[in-house]
């Protein structure tokens, strides 16, 4: 493998989503992984170990999540662009400093192949169960954003918008893989370097002495950042901080960051808003699904549509957060959305919540899977029939 000097490893490959994505990290800019092998994710780390010498980076294999968890965050206040990998009781693992870093808004991509669980579960094969856990895996209130691609292509495209919404809106983002899209081998274009938009870390321009770590402003709820080393007193904590960053445990500063933390996302949210949609403007029934199921949807799509019913595809990009008002607009003239997933019924409730203050009634119809495998389209096209009656 021969790279640019930047570890872009440019033209047209045949490689699978988890060697895909670690190709996605290196050219967004990432130089230090901390994580622990566990299937179906240990591809990513492998190839990243391999990589990551041969542009200035470090790999380091912990001795458990844990530890990989919280290493990563200590690279980024190194100054590094920093990601970790994991799988079902990893994930687990991590989810105490996945609040610790939403908290100390340290920006960090998490990649998560998604298995069956829970507990040891099926470790080689398919789920999508994760995606609640990710959004409230972790005590507190926090937001995260979480990206699901359905191809190796994808995962290279969305792992390079996944570290660039990290340090645009400093918080923890998810890459939601699963096992299938993780060992699927397609045709992958990585471009140069020069024709990929990478977002740098927002340093500051203020002088150590001017210089508060999370200091923000009513325009821009996200703070500037610096590394240790670089002369500026900072402090990071998970305890509740002033604009210091020093512990102010109290009723005050509790009710000034934590909406804070929260709005620097909910207040974007139209920005960040990503979906395919096709044929949804004038379905009577709409298919919302996201990752490897969006692939096993559209077999069914195409065989409702074979028997003359209006179906629309709307497949998330961004999960979380949640495309409310989109679900809410499509209601005015959709009868029915159907949700696939390999799970037994975990985005289909957002679909209903967003639909509670919905004026007309809208069936919503769940397609759940326990996971192991993907749907047989069939079973899909069944309820879309079935939402369409």
């Amino acid at each position: 493998m021969k790279a640019d000097p930047k570890g872009v490893l440019t033209g047209v490959h045949f490689m699978d989503g988890d060697h895909a994505a670690c190709e996605g990290a290196l050219a967004a800019g990432c130089r230090f992984v901390a994580g622990y092998p566990i299937t179906p994710s240990t591809e990513i780390v492998e190839r990243f170990a391999a990589r990551i010498p041969k542009v200035g980076g470090v790999f380091i294999q912990m001795e458990d999540e844990l530890a990989a968890s919280i290493a990563i965050q200590g690279g980024v206040w190194g100054g590094q662009k920093v990601m970790s990998v994991t799988s079902g009781p990893g994930l687990s693992l991590m989810m105490e400093h996945l609040g610790y870093a939403a908290m100390t808004e340290t920006p960090s991509v998490w990649v998560d192949v998604q298995r069956g669980g829970p507990s040891t579960g099926l470790p080689t094969l398919p789920a999508q169960a994760d995606m609640m856990q990710i959004k409230w895996g972790s005590h507190g209130d926090y937001e995260i954003i979480a990206l699901s691609p359905n191809s190796p292509q994808e995962c290279f495209d969305l792992m390079i918008k996944a570290f660039n919404l990290s340090e645009e809106y400093r918080c923890p983002v998810f890459l939601m893989m699963d096992e299938v899209v993780g060992h699927m081998t397609e045709r992958v274009n990585i471009p140069s370097a020069d024709q990929i938009d990478v977002t740098e870390r927002k340093w500051t321009k203020k002088k150590p002495g001017e210089y508060k770590a999370f200091a923000t402003t009513p325009e821009d709820l996200v703070p500037e950042m610096v590394k240790a080393g670089d002369g500026y007193r900072i402090h990071v904590t998970g305890l509740t901080h002033d604009e210091r960053g020093y512990p102010a445990m109290d009723v005050p500063n509790q009710a000034k960051l934590i909406p804070r933390l929260l709005n620097k996302i909910r207040n974007n949210v139209h920005k960040l808003v990503d979906v395919r949609m096709d044929g949804c403007e004038d379905a009577d029934v709409i298919v919302m699904s996201f990752g490897i199921t969006s692939r096993v949807a559209t077999a069914a799509i195409d065989a409702a549509r074979a028997k003359g019913l209006k179906v629309g595809h709307l497949r998330l990009i961004i999960c979380w957060p949640f495309p409310v008002a989109l679900i809410q607009q499509l209601a005015r003239t959709a009868k029915a959305f159907v949700v696939p997933e390999l799970n037994m019924g975990q985005m289909v409730l957002e679909v209903r919540k967003a639909l509670a203050d919905v004026d007309r009634k809208v069936k919503v119809i769940s397609v759940p899977h326990p996971g192991g495998t993907v749907h047989d389209p069939e079973t899909i096209l069944e309820q879309i029939l079935e939402a369409a009656r």
